[in-house]
């Protein structure tokens, strides 16, 4: 998948039309040479999980548990299905 740049004064196309193309790769949207936004599609999402991978307090929540994981160990997708008898 390419990955297309373009700066921010030279984008003329209106956003539904950059977002018609996001199919074709990710569009990432420069201002100055930095990146400042990127149009991308989105498969096996839906707006919920966008909106959580961008929110601070959900991702700190799985910061900790990660850590907690690795601190104190957990149960295998094995053990907990054993658990709940699936």
């Amino acid at each position: 998948m390419t990955v297309r740049t373009i700066d921010v004064a030279e984008a003329t196309q209106s956003l539904a039309e950059y977002a018609q193309q996001a199919d074709t790769g990710p569009l990432v949207v420069t201002a100055n040479g930095k990146p400042i936004a990127v149009i991308l599609p989105i498969t096996n999402a839906d707006s919920e999980t966008v909106a959580l991978s961008e929110n601070p307090q959900f991702l700190a929540l799985i910061e900790r548990s990660r850590s907690r994981q690795q601190r104190e160990g957990g149960l295998t997708s094995d053990e907990m299905r054993q658990r709940f008898g699936i």
